[in-house]
């Protein structure tokens, strides 16, 4: 295993720091474990919390601040982080109007926010949630019952945030994160595997001439594994899958090809390339595109592909001025 790192066992808790020092602007860190909350505290509008197990950088304490998140949890690496964390993060950015969690779904993730939503509800903070579940490739996983929460969660923090930071109540929140989520289809392929820090080797292998469709953002299994092809084609066996789950014709879509970790910008940008024609082919506009690693895999080579339908007001809240390190609008 090669990797710029000191310890194994301070590799999170480098990486936050790292991310705080960088950005203090937008970022502080609290005194329990790897809790990231905004610089500067939002008051009397809804609160936003998400997380999960580090090694997806930017997320999710890139999506800190002005129009998305108030507060993000970082567990180990792969590992969802502690109840003790989350109620932490909860109490941090709590007001009146409330705190809703952003939850993507794996199992440990669910059951932790979960718990540190009971925490927090005995001290009188009203907490709401979401279970984001955008991916198509398989209905449960070694990590999860159901569809798994993949990029398309950026979405969700990206468009929830702006109804918070308009000041809607939190069952409005709610209901708007629940939307992006319904409409949102995720699914992806790898050609390449990650090597978490503390495992020292590959999460699985792949030769030289295979893909694995369907990957999980944790290196889990996907649908299946077959000789690689041309990036068209696994664009249209993607595409396939996502359009297949939802009937975007005559409807306008956000587009996100999200990066794995190590897939060069020129090669999703190909991606992108073929996604644009093919939604045109089949009478579906885009309206807004985003091309870049927004929910990545350590260092893994591969790509996802996210659909978002789009209505009048989920366009307006995307179009809503967002300031965080990782992601601006």
């Amino acid at each position: 295993m090669k990797k710029f790192m000191n310890e194994v066992s301070k590799v999170e808790d480098e990486m936050i720091l790292g991310l705080v020092k960088a950005y203090p602007q937008y970022l502080k860190k609290l005194d329990c474990g790897n809790v990231v909350i905004r610089s500067k505290r939002k008051e009397n509008k809804v609160a936003l919390i998400s997380g999960g197990g580090s090694g997806h950088e930017p997320a999710h304490a890139g999506y800190v601040g002005t129009g998305m998140l108030d507060a993000a949890v970082a567990g180990a690496v792969f590992t969802s982080p502690t109840p003790d964390q989350i109620y932490e993060g909860i109490k941090a950015i709590a007001n009146d109007a409330g705190v809703l969690m952003v939850i993507k779904n794996y199992t440990g993730d669910v059951m932790n926010f979960e718990m540190a939503a009971e925490m927090a509800e005995t001290d009188g903070i009203l907490v709401k949630q979401v279970v984001v579940n955008d991916d198509v490739a398989v209905k449960d996983s070694l990590y999860t019952v159901g569809r798994r929460g993949v990029a398309g969660t950026v979405f969700v923090h990206k468009i929830a945030g702006a109804a918070a930071e308009r000041g809607e109540d939190i069952h409005k929140v709610q209901a708007v994160a629940q939307k992006v989520i319904d409409n949102v289809r995720t699914m992806g392929a790898a050609i390449r595997p990650c090597t978490v820090p503390a495992a020292g080797k590959p999460g699985f292998e792949l030769a030289d001439d295979e893909m694995e469709v369907g990957i999980g953002i944790h290196g889990e299994p996907g649908t299946h594994r077959e000789k690689i092809k041309p990036a068209n084609e696994i664009v249209d066996l993607l595409l396939d899958k996502i359009l297949s789950d939802i009937d975007y014709t005559g409807g306008e879509v956000a587009v996100m090809i999200n990066g794995s970790g190590a897939t060069p910008l020129m090669e999703l940008f190909i991606i992108n390339n073929r996604v644009s024609d093919v939604l045109k082919e089949k009478g579906i506009s885009v309206y807004a595109t985003f091309v870049g690693e927004y929910m990545t895999s350590i260092e893994m080579e591969g790509f996802s592909i996210s659909l978002l339908k789009l209505d009048e007001e989920l366009k307006s809240l995307l179009d809503e001025r967002a300031d965080t390190p990782a992601f601006k609008a």
